[in-house]
């Protein structure tokens, strides 16, 4: 898989919080987990595969906690290697540089270990929400057959149409795309691409949510003082939460 990245996939803001999740290593990886304080399912697990800030950006932290108080122990893996990117990077930051460092041959093995120490640990559900970055390990967790359900925000690096159509030739997970009015990464006419293939095809199940006023980010690190950004992050949330419950039971 290929694809573009955007300015707006290397800026955001900061949201308020405490984390209360813990730091934990699964397959010698360094995770965040956020377990749900009641009852809940211990053979399923939600993944969070991150944007490029990884899991030093406390929204991303944030997010994991919510999963957990609705039911999902959730587990988000570092998949940059201990090189995320900061929201204040030097002038000087090599963009390009940096994503070359962060190819499928560096994070794929990654989320490869975790999945199968999961499985190993009794797992049998995997729902995976991707975030920019993390779209294109959705999609490889998907296509080797190793997630029931499949989540991405703000997608990116994934080609147009040829990795939509892969997913739909071989894909079995229900896939969910939560969308926004502003996003050179995954803008409207390619949202209008993946309806084309899923819509009404797909049989394991489709669903896209779609939010005006929001740009590329809106889900995990946009501004929440414009109303349209808060409810934007937060109706994606809860979309995804409501398709997770939808599918859990494959």
């Amino acid at each position: 898989m290929s694809g573009g990245h955007c300015d707006n996939c290397f800026q955001g803001v900061r949201h308020e919080g405490t984390p209360e999740g813990k730091i934990e290593t699964i397959a010698g990886i360094e995770c965040y987990v956020a377990t749900p304080s009641g009852v809940y399912p211990k053979e399923k697990v939600v993944l969070f595969l991150t944007d490029v800030f990884g899991i030093p950006l406390i929204n991303n932290k944030l997010l994991a906690d919510d999963f957990a108080r609705n039911g999902y122990r959730t587990i988000m893996p570092d998949i940059l290697e201990g090189d995320p990117r900061s929201l204040d990077p030097p002038s000087d930051f090599d963009r390009e540089g940096w994503l070359a460092k962060h190819g499928v041959d560096s994070w794929g093995p990654i989320v490869d270990k975790v999945v199968q120490a999961l499985k190993a640990d009794g797992i049998t559900w995997i729902g995976t929400t991707g975030y920019c970055f993390g779209t294109q390990p959705v999609w490889r967790l998907a296509l080797k057959g190793w997630s029931q359900v499949s989540v991405a925000a703000h997608v990116a690096g994934v080609r147009v149409p040829e990795d939509l159509q892969e997913y739909f030739d071989k894909a079995k997970a229900p896939l969910l795309l939560n969308t926004s009015e502003i996003d050179p990464t995954f803008p409207p006419e390619a949202q209008k691409v993946a309806d084309e293939i899923f819509s009404g095809k797909f049989a394991p199940g489709y669903e896209r949510t779609y939010w005006e006023g929001c740009t590329h980010g809106f889900a995990v690190r946009g501004d929440l003082s414009d109303p349209k950004v808060k409810a934007g992050k937060e109706g994606a949330f809860e979309a995804t939460v409501k398709f997770f419950n939808k599918y859990k039971d494959l």
